[in-house]
């Protein structure tokens, strides 16, 4: 039995970086999980006995589990004076930004790096210009974003294996950081969402956090100008602004329960994914309910969404373009074209079942 360590970079809330490293935990049920600083209230019961935080968290405490981005850049001093655990095979590591900085504590020791995308932020400077505010804040994000770029690229040396969470994260890894990376989805609990073979309701579903990178203001301008109702799930700091958009069509929920979402994904006619997502959890959950996708041609999109099987992908464009060409798209869509039980056995693929299958190839590869 291949025993293993798993890092995680930060524990303050519950995501799909999380979900990830709860599958991790599974498979390898004696693993120590290291993260640099945690927020206990997000961890769920069965991992809190198992982890092990840096120094970082006593920082994160004094700072009443507040703030945790200031904190980031001061994760590789942290994972350097921390006590890695001596008896282990190899190290999984569930990377963002600065994850794959642990790296170094464990020499010897064959390191797995689980890259949900190398920090965009850092490599792009259009991720960032809308993040800056004035000419201080430009030059600082600017020194954070090199200095972020410098730990990615100084930890691959140690890294033995490098999975990607899809084929564009790859692509961006092979492009950054030189060197290439198998691809791995991540694990989406499709046994959470059933098809039922009930007429779906007449509304398409956008569904995640309101935030500006999600591109939910260029869904309901679709919506707008096909002239279809829209229902938006979620909540985040770029509400206030999108229903400043909205017109009537547009119905906004707020956060909903697990429950409401099984529902609500089951009874669209399709759910829309705006923007170009790292790999896109909650289009896998519309199929496995079911549901199928309508998808930018672009980022994990092109490896889930199968025109005429899962969804149909509109192409990659400007806002104005792709605008229209996604409300063209919805206005011309009929769900009769997809069969629910094909949607389902495509979201199989993406199972947590899958993915633990997978690592545990992988895993015990690199550690042979």
């Amino acid at each position: 039995m291949t025993r293993i360590a798993v890092v995680h970079e930060r524990w303050t809330e519950q995501g799909g970086s999380e979900q990830v490293v709860r599958a991790l935990a599974a498979e390898w049920p004696d693993a120590r999980v290291h993260v640099a600083f945690a927020d206990p209230r997000t961890v769920p019961p069965g991992l809190r006995e198992r982890m092990a935080v840096t120094g970082l968290d006593r920082v994160h405490r004094a700072l009443g589990r507040r703030a945790h981005a200031p904190l980031i850049p001061l994760a590789p001093a942290a994972w350097g004076r921390h006590p890695a655990d001596g008896d282990v095979d190899a190290v999984v590591i569930s990377h963002h930004a600065v994850g794959v900085s642990a790296a170094p504590a464990w020499p010897g020791v064959p390191v797995i790096a689980y890259v949900h995308s190398p920090a965009r932020w850092a490599w792009m400077p259009e991720q960032r210009s809308a993040e800056a505010h004035g000419p201080v804040g430009r030059l600082a994000l600017a020194a954070l974003a090199a200095r972020t770029r410098a730990v990615e690229t100084a930890a691959v040396p140690h890294l033995s294996v490098v999975v990607a969470n899809s084929t564009a994260v790859a692509r961006r890894i092979e492009r950054w950081w030189g060197v290439p990376a198998r691809v791995v989805a991540p694990p989406v609990d499709v046994d959470r969402f059933t098809p039922d073979g009930a007429a779906p309701g007449g509304y398409f579903l956008v569904a995640g956090r309101l935030v500006p990178a999600r591109r939910v203001d260029l869904a309901i301008r679709a919506a707008q100008r096909a002239g279809v109702r829209l229902v938006v799930a979620g909540a985040g700091r770029h509400d206030a602004v999108l229903r400043g958009l909205a017109g009537p069509e547009t119905t906004f929920l707020g956060r909903v329960s697990d429950t409401e979402m099984v529902h609500l994904q089951r009874d669209a006619i399709a759910t829309i994914m705006p923007a170009e997502e790292d790999f896109g959890i909650v289009p896998v959950e519309a199929m496995a309910s079911g549901t199928p996708v309508i998808a930018r041609a672009a980022g994990g999109a092109l490896d889930t969404v199968v025109p005429g099987t899962s969804g149909i992908l509109v192409p990659d464009g400007a806002d104005e373009d792709f605008v229209a060409a996604l409300a063209g798209a919805i206005r011309d869509f009929r769900r009769a074209d997809f069969d629910p039980a094909l949607l389902r056995a495509h979201a199989e693929l993406y199972s947590t079942p899958m993915f633990r299958l997978r690592m545990r190839e992988i895993v015990d590869g690199a550690a042979r």
